[in-house]
């Protein structure tokens, strides 16, 4: 790390921007930009020395400003980080990145040209559920993988189906790309990559033009599988992730908040085989997934490790809902960035 603190531009000043802001040290914030004057000044007021503008340019012609944290509509994500990283500054753009993986290309051949390193915003592997798993799994105590069960979850709200998420020219896509983009990160992130794809996304209940729920199953090329299920049909908000291995399994239920309390559960196998040794780790306090995440990503910057998840990443998973999309009948993005 440098002695001196990174100076950051956080672009989108919604909910996910104030928790990037949160997660910062005292003075890193340089500037809150937002087209809303009001939420950028709003979250300028958070962090002393920062400054509210509403034109992302005035941030990137900065020589000051380090990187530059992208929180907008997804529609917006590509072309905004694209522009930064044009100008010469790291990038931490939030989930998925961009409206299709074409996009996603476009900014990593740009991103190769200026030298400078581009994160994916999946703070979930930053869950400290999923980062005990994580460790476990390393450890080999699961034994070799064998496959993987998904299910995440909410029951939108009364409007949902007329909010931004519910237009594909805005979002890309429905729930698929929307939640399920985190499983299909998190599900490479244990197993690979997956060359075989399969599955489907439907629109069962709301009025809108991408889906509700999407099914997939991926396989690696040994065969090991994710089984991964997304909805926003879901009426009790659930999060659920099963690792499976020859010699044991784990659990991660919860993530805090609407989807209950966070915990881990590891299942040992014994020689008897029969009901399992088990142990549970419950994290009530909550997640700092934010603030380790960003500490991931200013020790990209540092250190110039190639970020993970990061654009190969991304661009993976985009062609994964792609190709669910195109099965389904689902319109796909080719907007270009």
């Amino acid at each position: 790390m440098t002695a001196t603190p990174l100076q950051f531009a956080i672009i989108g000043c919604g909910l996910i921007g104030r928790k990037r802001a949160a997660s910062m040290a005292p003075g890193q914030l340089r500037y809150a930009c937002d087209l809303d004057a009001a939420r950028a000044a709003d979250l300028a007021k958070t962090s002393a020395g920062a400054t509210a503008i509403t034109d992302y340019a005035q941030a990137l012609a900065d020589p000051a400003v380090n990187a530059v944290i992208v929180a907008t509509l997804n529609g917006a994500l590509a072309p905004i980080a694209l522009a930064a990283v044009r100008a010469g500054k790291h990038v931490l753009v939030e989930k998925p990145g961009a409206l299709n993986a074409a996009q996603l290309r476009t900014l990593q051949a740009a991103a190769e040209k200026a030298g400078v390193r581009v994160r994916i915003g999946y703070n979930h592997r930053f869950h400290p559920a999923l980062q005990k798993a994580r460790e476990l799994a390393d450890s080999g105590v699961l034994g070799p993988m064998m496959f993987l069960r998904g299910r995440y979850g909410h029951g939108g709200r009364k409007g949902y189906d007329r909010e931004w998420r519910a237009d594909p020219k805005l979002s890309g896509g429905g729930e698929r790309i929307d939640q399920g983009v985190h499983l299909i990160d998190l599900a490479g992130w244990f197993l690979g990559d997956f060359p075989t794809v399969t599955g489907h996304a439907a629109t069962f209940f709301w009025d809108m033009k991408v889906d509700d729920n999407a099914f997939l199953s991926l396989r690696t090329t040994g065969g090991q599988t994710a089984w991964l299920h997304v909805s926003c049909t879901e009426w009790k908000n659930l999060f659920s992730l099963e690792l499976y291995g020859r010699d044991g399994k784990v659990a991660i239920d919860g993530l805090g908040g609407s989807y209950g309390q966070e915990k881990c559960t590891y299942y040992k196998m014994l020689p008897q085989m029969g009901p399992p040794e088990t142990t549970v780790w419950d994290y009530p306090a909550g997640d700092n997934s934010w603030k380790l995440e960003l500490a991931a990503f200013e020790e990209d910057i540092c250190t110039g490790r190639t970020p993970s998840p990061g654009l190969r990443e991304g661009i993976r998973t985009l062609e994964i809902v792609e190709s669910i999309y195109r099965t389904s009948g689902f319109p796909v993005s080719t907007a270009p960035v």
